[in-house]
């Protein structure tokens, strides 16, 4: 399918990155109208990301829209892009959340605002690319390019600490994609071994049979770079500072899509490249996200500042993404996707809501606010519904993939113990999200200055109607989601399973080929005379 005569892939990569340049060569007496452009640039990104819902073929081919071109012939990679269900929703979630966070940074940004827009729209190209690579080389690039923006984005307008948050979010994602590299250049020349051909091109490199000895150890370089990502518990720790120091647009673009590449890294890459490590790993993967879940949750109940709360939420949630996820069946997975789908759209809505408040009053301390509902109840009734989907009242959006999870977890043989202590998380999210609601909106107003306050205004407003509408949709009736990304999750769990034991079979009959003796040669005794 092509746009405008160019593939729609590779457009949905190169718009937002020329729409950025465009925003960054504006002259300077144009600079009170980036935003605007910026805007623009990003409702088109969204609108021609539409034709892939409406394209898409469940049960169809493993990937569509493919595009395979040649790139780099000297080390065998190739501009490799497609789409399945596990990606799809992804891509449709960064299109829609990164327009939306432009439009809400209208009234929040008012220096360099050409280099804020530029940045944001790069950084949208960038996750793009880093969802729909199927060469790993051009998913490296892409991991590695999205880091400049979102650095630049702490490091220039973020908080009083932009600069270590800045800094301690770069050195924690660069450390473990150096591991990734390192296990992504072993497992291209043990290809090269077998088959005596260079590829970088992921769907080939599926087939690599990979020792079952350092499967293991390139599992661990693969997921710790995921799992600094997502971020799993105890590689969490820079999560927090750089929600909290980030501008309102950061924030929202890091929950909602930067989070969701460390899960995604593990189901296309992680898992599918070293499965049987994968299921070894499992228990280990389980516990951490359990920790996770409880920890986040408990962490989140005791913060004064509002976002930092939201911070700690994302830990929890994401836990259940990774527990669900290595359950290894099909209502795990689709409840991991549909979690960091869900998580994506409730907690970028909960960062808005925090950035709205924190431009009128310049503090997130939750002691400072109280009785806002008789203040501005349209931002307090919103705030509502995103506080429950948040918590997965059923109904709103939360619901269906931590039921999906759990109902996942409970199938895993002789490990529902997991699935019990994750439903423990369920029950905190709601103590510290309803305790937070209860003395931001409700009471009566102690502080003067919140007497003061206006309620939203038409353009936060419009910021908020897709996403409360997302969040009743997605509710209410789940069902053309899951049917879109449920034959991936079946070919991909079906795929992980296969080569488990393709592997071990392969390791089996070296192993007993090595006992053998060489054609043509005969045995020995021990004293060297044939037998």
């Amino acid at each position: 399918m092509t746009l405008l005569g160019i593939p729609i892939l590779t457009l949905l990569i190169v718009l937002p990155i020329v729409g950025g340049l465009v925003v960054a060569l504006l002259p300077k007496s144009a600079e009170s109208q980036a935003k605007h452009v910026a805007f623009a640039i990003a409702l088109l990104e969204f609108a021609a990301s539409i034709p892939l819902w409406f394209g898409y073929q469940p049960g169809g081919p493993a990937f569509q829209f493919v595009e395979n071109l040649p790139w780099i012939p000297g080390i065998g990679a190739s501009w490799h892009l497609g789409i399945d269900g596990l990606s799809i929703f992804l891509v449709l979630l960064t299109t829609a959340l990164s327009a939306l966070a432009i439009l809400g940074s209208f009234s929040a940004i008012h220096e360099r605002t050409r280099a804020y827009y530029m940045l944001l729209l790069m950084l949208e190209g960038a996750m793009i690319g880093t969802f729909l690579a199927l060469d790993m080389v051009v998913f490296y690039f892409f991991w590695e390019a999205m880091l400049v923006p979102m650095y630049l984005l702490i490091g220039v307008w973020g908080g009083q600490e932009r600069i270590r948050a800045a800094v301690k979010f770069f050195l924690y994602t660069m450390a473990g994609s150096v591991l990734m590299l390192v296990a992504i250049l072993w497992i291209y020349f043990l290809h090269f071994q077998q088959t005596g051909t260079y590829t970088t091109d992921l769907l080939q490199l599926y087939q690599t049979n990979v020792p079952l000895g350092a499967q293991t150890w390139l599992f661990l370089a693969f997921a710790v770079a995921f799992a600094i990502k997502v971020p799993m518990w105890p590689f969490h720790t820079w999560l927090p500072l750089a929600h909290v120091e980030a501008p309102t647009a950061g924030s929202v673009i890091l929950a909602a899509v930067l989070l969701k590449m460390g899960t995604y890294g593990f189901m296309r890459f992680a898992m599918p490249l070293f499965p049987n490590a994968a299921y070894a790993m499992a228990p280990v993967i389980n516990l951490l996200a359990v920790i996770g879940i409880i920890y986040g949750a408990l962490v989140a109940m005791v913060q004064p500042d509002l976002k930092k709360l939201v911070a700690y939420s994302s830990v929890s949630h994401l836990g259940f993404c990774m527990l669900g996820m290595f359950a290894f069946n099909s209502p795990g997975w689709a409840g991991s996707l549909m979690q960091m789908i869900n998580h994506g759209i409730s907690t970028g809505a909960l960062f808005l809501l925090v950035g709205v408040i924190y431009e009128r009053r310049h503090t997130r301390l939750i002691a400072e606010f109280g009785g806002l509902w008789k203040v501005i109840p349209v931002y307090s009734a919103i705030f509502m519904v995103v506080m429950l989907s948040s918590i997965g009242l059923p109904g709103t959006n939360g619901f269906i993939g931590e039921f999906l999870v759990l109902l996942g977890a409970f199938q895993m043989p002789d490990n529902r113990i997991w699935a019990i202590l994750a439903a423990t998380g369920v029950i905190l999210s709601a103590c510290y999200m309803l305790w937070m609601y209860q003395r931001v909106i409700f009471g009566t107003i102690t502080n003067a200055a919140n007497e003061a306050l206006k309620d939203l205004t038409p353009r936060e407003v419009a910021v908020f109607i897709p996403l409360l509408a997302l969040i009743f949709w997605i509710g209410l009736f789940p069902n053309p989601i899951l049917t879109r990304m449920q034959p991936s999750i079946d070919y991909q769990l079906e795929f992980i399973r296969t080569r488990a034991l393709d592997q071990r079979e392969h390791a089996a009959r070296q192993a007993i080929g090595a006992l053998l003796p060489a054609p043509g040669v005969q045995a020995t005794t021990g004293t060297g005379a044939p037998r």
